[in-house]
């Protein structure tokens, strides 16, 4: 594709990166055939290609208005597209520049800017977003049908095993899954254990950054990126096998601070190495024997909700699903595997009805094998779906954990 980019773009770092992207795209269409926006909207524009010709626009200053900013807007940065492209175009990326440069330019409603910043403000911070959580909690009942349905169950605190072995991996809490499901990266540790791995947990690590980024706050991301790598540092330097990521949006994330990072002279090269260091747990699991664990699922039907962050943006496919059928877990068909679920981290508050839409054809898919649970590799996914499933909605590796007694626990939630 043939680019122009206006004279303040052209030699800067940014404007190099975007035309490269540009250029690449030869604007077949294949991404359009799983762009989820496009399949229940059928605009151009809320599609990869389209987006892509309203930021090429953007970027060789072409006029920028409240409706580019809505189709860039309607973007759920799943990455199907990347994932069907042929030539290779980092979509993703492209889209973060594009959104930066349009909000520096199209300024928006004060109250969307209110919420945004509250977005930001409350939830990459655990102890904020625990506070305001137990304050709804108490007041659930005064809250409208849509927020009560959305508001997690409890989860009581979970034995942490003590570290006892040779190999030792470091496990990233994150902020809204430490508050809402810390029985995810207690399970991991306790399964980890039972193959003779330690998982440490590092508590002056915090966000990985995706809520920023992806909210056009990239350098509040890179101060997230940056604390974490601090955090880690000592760990590596000790000795650490791996970085264990028990969320796929934070695993998809920190596996690119390397190319986040590339420019800072303190941080490149820490950056390029705690990346190459992340493993989904998935990746972790294939490789152990998974005997010792002695799980007895029986049979038992579950359906595997694969979040984007794992399948397009890590490009992990199967990998979760063969690791639940080597344990015994019977996997129900879903029909458009590739297909998101509507969360993509803030997308189901800021884009509601669109999120509600692409929720109900996912819940459609996930149900219709009659499963009687439903698991998933990411926190996002794992909120949005159990707000209206019928099923109990878990992270993968709570059934590899003492199976019977999760399954006693999910029909208490």
């Amino acid at each position: 594709m043939q680019t122009s980019l206006i004279e303040s773009l052209k030699d800067t770092a940014q404007g190099k990166e975007a035309e490269a992207i540009l250029r690449s795209c030869v604007h077949c269409g294949f991404c359009t055939a799983t762009c989820p926006t496009y399949q229940v909207l059928g605009d151009e524009l809320d599609s990869p290609r389209g987006r892509i010709y309203l930021i090429k626009q953007v970027l060789e200053g072409h006029g920028v208005s409240a409706k580019t900013q809505m189709h860039l807007d309607r973007c759920l940065h799943c990455l199907a597209c990347e994932t069907t492209c042929p030539s290779g175009v980092r979509y993703g990326r492209l889209v973060d520049i594009g959104r930066e440069v349009v909000d520096i330019q199209v300024p928006r409603p004060l109250s969307v800017r209110v919420l945004r910043r509250a977005l930001r403000y409350v939830l990459p911070k655990p102890h904020r977003f625990a506070l305001l959580l137990g304050i709804g909690r108490r007041l659930q009942f005064l809250l409208p049908v849509g927020l009560q349905q959305k508001m997690p169950a409890r989860q009581a605190p979970q034995d942490w095993p003590e570290p006892r072995h040779a190999r030792k991996m470091l496990v990233l809490d994150g902020c809204v899954q430490s508050v809402v499901t810390p029985a995810t990266n207690a399970a991991a540790a306790r399964v980890l254990d039972r193959l003779g791995i330690s998982l440490i947990r590092a508590k002056q690590a915090g966000c990985c950054g995706a809520l920023s980024q992806h909210l056009s706050a990239h350098h509040e991301a890179l101060h997230y990126v940056r604390n974490n790598i601090d955090a880690w540092w000592p760990y590596v330097e000790s000795g650490m096998e791996a970085i264990v990521m028990t969320a796929s949006g934070c695993g998809a994330v920190v596996k690119e601070y390397g190319m986040l990072l590339r420019d800072d002279p303190a941080y490149a090269q820490k950056a390029a190495r705690i990346a190459s260091m992340t493993q989904d747990l998935s990746e972790i699991l294939a490789e152990e024997n998974l005997q010792a664990l002695a799980v007895d699922a029986q049979g038992k039907k579950v359906a595997f909700q694969a979040p984007c962050t794992l399948q397009h943006a890590q490009q992990i496919s199967g990998l979760v699903e063969g690791i639940l059928t080597r344990c015994g877990y019977r996997l129900t068909p879903v029909a458009d595997t590739h297909l998101c679920c509507g969360s993509a981290g803030t997308y189901s508050i800021l884009q509601s009805k669109l999120s509600q839409q692409l929720l109900t054809d996912k819940l459609k898919a996930l149900q219709a094998g009659e499963p009687a649970l439903i698991a998933t590799a990411n926190i996002g996914c794992q909120i949005h779906v159990q707000t209206r499933a019928s099923v109990p909605v878990l992270h993968w590796v709570e059934l590899l954990d003492r199976p019977s007694a999760v399954s006693a626990d999910s029909a208490n939630t």
